[in-house]
């Protein structure tokens, strides 16, 4: 399923009055003040998205911060140190770890801001350019001073949706690579101390347990990405796929166009509203959304397993693994945050049918045997083969690829 990226369309919610307004404007603003204020944001930025503003909406998310301790990275130090010692009997990858860190919010949002670039500066610039090819040709001419200020607003508009998504994310993950996605620094196994306390709250589970669990899953994340050289380009690729095949339906303008005047900024204001601007989905960005969800969902059956299968004699694993299926049932971080910057919505039975899927291969093949499908995403079961876990465990991978031809 899919929702327009940024929320750029009538299921948005752009209303500078509600809470979180990233411009700082409130609901009537002054104009003067307005302008002066919209001068500075827009003063060196000129990329799809204003990362100034970004990170303005995210620090007002985020708030207070707890900060971290050396005691904090200590414990995550020695947590990821046993997770790893617990995994290797579990998994044919090696650790991928090579430091690792406690980090607070914010500091989460500014180590994970490379990787946010990355996967978002395509979708908001495909979604700008697409605006712009779909105005009739009359119009682009006369709203050539228009356009400009509209990208520039674009991007302001772009920042402060990325920056309340992300601000949101970071009071949510509980490590780096909690949605699934290698966003941190390269090998850095990081904890956010705040929030793992958080999860654990109700729980009457102790805290080094909590700690424990989800160490084993940032360590497993990071085994897999690590020696897995081509997932991590695979899976930002799919969101790069995503954004080149962005279109407007153009249909929209034969009942809209009429009311829009290029003079008026608050014309086209509404016709956004309206959805006049409202990306669709074509096939070649549905095929790539459909890699993307099943790729991600293949990750996370992964990791799933062998923390199951690692974390076994953990004595609160079993209550630990229902909070963290609830938690994606009610819609998690990664479900929201790609709904909001990507227009995918993870649907989480993808998950339960790729852990089966893995769980089936190691019963079947043995651990090397299971690990050995990573070799090559040509390898990986796709999204009809989680229909039926079971029975692509069974038959397994084409083990007559040549994968040297495949390079």
């Amino acid at each position: 399923m899919t929702s327009p990226p940024f929320g750029f369309g009538p299921s948005g919610d752009n209303d500078p009055a509600k809470p979180g307004d990233p411009f700082g404007l409130g609901a009537n603003p002054d104009l003067g003040a307005m302008l002066h204020q919209l001068g500075d944001l827009m003063s060196g930025e000129s990329g799809p998205v204003n990362w100034q503003v970004a990170r303005q909406a995210a620090m007002a998310v985020i708030g207070a911060d707890a900060g971290t301790t050396a005691a904090d990275s200590a414990e995550v130090a020695d947590a990821v140190r046993l997770a790893d010692v617990w995994l290797d009997p579990v998994t044919a990858l090696p650790s991928g770890v090579g430091s690792t860190e406690a980090w607070s919010r914010r500091r989460w949002l500014e180590a994970t801001r490379p990787a946010w670039t990355e996967l978002v500066e395509p979708v908001a610039a495909r979604v700008g350019a697409a605006v712009g090819e779909a105005l009739p040709e009359e119009v682009r001419t006369m709203a050539v001073p228009l356009i400009g200020v509209m990208a520039q607003v674009g991007g302001l508009m772009f920042g402060g949706q990325v920056g309340q998504a992300l601000g949101t994310l970071a009071t949510e993950v509980v490590s780096s690579t909690d949605i699934g996605m290698p966003v941190g620094p390269d090998g850095v196994a990081a904890l956010l101390p705040e929030s793992v306390r958080a999860l654990g709250v109700g729980l009457s589970v102790p805290a080094d347990q909590v700690r424990l669990f989800v160490a084993l899953r940032e360590a497993a994340h990071q085994r897999l990405f690590q020696h897995v050289p081509w997932l991590r380009g695979h899976l930002f690729a799919a969101v790069r796929s995503y954004a080149e095949g962005i279109t407007i339906d153009t249909s929209r303008f034969e009942q809209l166009a009429g009311s829009v005047d290029p003079n008026d900024p608050e014309s086209l204001q509404q016709a956004i509203g309206e959805g006049l601007f409202t990306p669709t989905a074509s096939p070649a960005q549905q095929a790539a959304l459909q890699r993307l969800e099943t790729a991600l969902a293949l990750v996370e059956g992964w990791v799933d397993t062998v923390t199951a299968a690692a974390g076994a004699t953990l004595p609160s694993l079993s209550a630990l693994q229902e909070t963290m299926r609830r938690r994606r049932a009610t819609g998690g971080p990664a479900e929201r945050t790609f709904a909001t910057l990507v227009g995918l919505e993870l649907r989480p039975r993808r998950l339960r049918e790729a852990a089966t899927l893995w769980q089936a291969l190691g019963d079947r093949r043995g651990i090397d045997g299971r690990e050995a499908v990573w070799a090559h995403p040509d390898l990986l079961p796709g999204s009809a083969d989680l229909d039926d876990p079971q029975a692509w465990a069974d038959r397994g991978p084409d083990d007559s690829l040549d994968l040297s031809e495949l390079e």
